[in-house]
């Protein structure tokens, strides 16, 4: 891995979204978000993205999904590694999940990171990973892994990340890695 260079830094407070719509060119063959300290103001939602290509609109370009989680409850009760179905997306236009809510916005957070590969390339899919961890709704620690591709040949230039109801809240840092 090259060195990563902090392109933005954007800090969120009680937000549907944050859109990035200026740094993502071909100055990088890689770039990488850095989520520190997201929480949800309600139970039951998703940090999720999408993303455009360069002159679309709408954020919603055709990706393919797969998810899975491990989790381990607070009192012992249960630890695994689940295949998680609702995470996977088939050629779908919907948003990407990246981890799924904690409990409340005063107990629980969770961070990680999003590598995106090549969005500039118009020859190739465009390929991302990501890996959350934090305090999952029903008190466990969990580590969740998300991977896919955007089925488009065409530059990817601007990210937006959602949350699938109600506002969140923390930073998110893009880096550029050579």
């Amino acid at each position: 891995m090259g060195i990563p260079t902090l392109i933005s830094t954007t800090t969120a407070s009680s937000v549907t979204n944050v859109t990035i719509t200026s740094g993502i060119d071909s100055t990088y063959d890689e770039y990488m978000f850095v989520f520190t300290d997201i929480s949800h103001a309600s139970g039951g939602s998703a940090l999720t993205f999408q993303v455009n290509a360069v002159d679309a609109s709408g954020y919603d370009e055709t990706v393919t999904t797969t998810h899975f989680e491990a989790d381990h409850l607070e009192d012992d009760s249960r630890a695994r590694v689940i295949y998680e179905a609702g995470g996977d997306l088939a050629q779908s236009t919907n948003p990407v999940m990246l981890a799924q809510d904690s409990d409340d916005a005063t107990a629980s957070s969770f961070a990680g990171i999003l590598h995106i590969f090549s969005p500039s390339n118009t020859t190739y899919v465009t390929h991302f990973y990501s890996r959350m961890s934090g305090r999952y709704n029903a008190l466990a620690a969990t580590d969740e892994n998300t991977a896919g591709y955007f089925n488009l040949t065409a530059a990817i230039d601007e990210i937006k990340f959602f949350s699938s109801s109600g506002n969140f809240s923390g930073v998110i840092q893009m880096y550029g890695i050579a």
